[in-house]
């Protein structure tokens, strides 16, 4: 069986351009991103395209809107439900708004997951945190507050307003910010996952705030636009800049000093395990139940929380020691 790799625009979706075209016995697993065009979610397709080699007869179609809106992922989905793919593993922009529309997908018999950025319960199976949200909350601060024995200011730069997984990761650093003593967060900007945006909240976080140590950055946009916005205003060695990122695109960041460290799970790895587990959900030689492990191939199982969710890895720290190993990677 032939295996097919697919960039789909919600366009082509539209008009069913490529319906029909992978062999009528091929799962067909659709990877629904935030938007297209961001490297954490094109390295996520490798590891999709990756899993579905291993397993065989299986087509990936690597889809999303071309903005991290939830009106353009209600778009795709109602796109891929006319086409009755086997299964939509989405990286949600909004935790309620596409319930209706993947419930509907539900529904059709088609296999729902929500993976990195989760989906209500009513609106998925399952959904898979790349790692467990309070080690990422607690690591975003834990490495701004290393470079900071004295305490200081720090300021979030988060996504959008709506963004489920950054919401829930600024909501568990706040829980532990006892645990950091002269550690001050003293705003927190959104710059919607677009690099002009998020260059000009950091650009206004410095202004607005003359002694300002750190931005925190959960975004993998939001965190390269910090640290050239540092670098713009000579701030280097003054602003450290941090949080989760791409070791590919903070190269630059960890070399100029602009960014002492920053984490991030392997994207590869995650839409590796999205896709291993949207198989065997569909297959049915898993059930996503509280309590349940569904294999995730060379990643391991994962075992379901009350709330089906569950967590893939812990997050990995980046910095000058181990940046070149990983940079020509993702």
């Amino acid at each position: 069986m032939k295996k097919l790799s697919k960039l789909l625009t919600t366009a082509a979706i539209a008009t069913g351009l490529f319906a029909g075209a992978a062999s009528a016995e091929d799962m067909r697993i659709a990877l629904v991103v935030k938007a297209l065009g961001i490297g954490f979610f094109e390295a996520a397709a490798k590891g999709a395209e990756e899993a579905a080699s291993e397993l065989g007869g299986v087509e990936i179609i690597y889809t999303g809107p071309t903005d991290t809106t939830a009106e353009g992922q209600i778009e795709v989905i109602n796109s891929l439900i006319a086409q009755n793919v086997d299964a939509i593993a989405v990286s949600a922009n909004d935790t309620d708004a596409l319930v209706p529309t993947l419930k509907k997908a539900m529904q059709r018999g088609i296999t729902v997951i929500s993976w990195d950025s989760g989906v209500a319960e009513d609106g998925r199976q399952m959904h898979l945190n790349p790692s467990s949200n309070p080690l990422i909350g607690n690591m975003i601060i834990k490495l701004a507050a290393d470079e900071l024995p004295e305490g200081g200011e720090v300021a979030v730069l988060s996504a959008t307003t709506t963004s489920t997984n950054q919401n829930i990761w600024i909501e568990e650093m706040n829980k532990v910010m006892g645990n950091y003593p002269g550690v001050e967060v003293v705003a927190t900007v959104y710059g919607d996952d677009l690099a002009d945006k998020s260059y000009r909240e950091a650009t206004g976080l410095m202004q607005s705030y003359p002694d300002l140590d750190a931005i925190i950055a959960p975004t993998s946009v939001g965190i390269v636009a910090a640290a050239q916005a540092v670098v713009d205003a000579g701030k280097v060695g003054q602003v450290n800049v941090t949080g989760l990122g791409l070791p590919s695109e903070m190269a630059g960041a960890i070399e100029s000093g602009a960014s002492k460290s920053f984490a991030i799970w392997n994207p590869i790895d995650l839409g590796y395990s999205a896709t291993m587990i949207a198989y065997h959900l569909s297959k049915g030689d898993a059930v996503a139940e509280p309590g349940a492990s569904i294999p995730m191939g060379r990643m391991g199982e994962v075992t379901l929380d009350e709330t089906n969710s569950g967590a893939m890895a812990d997050p990995f720290v980046y910095d000058a020691s181990n940046i070149a190993d990983f940079k020509d990677i993702f």
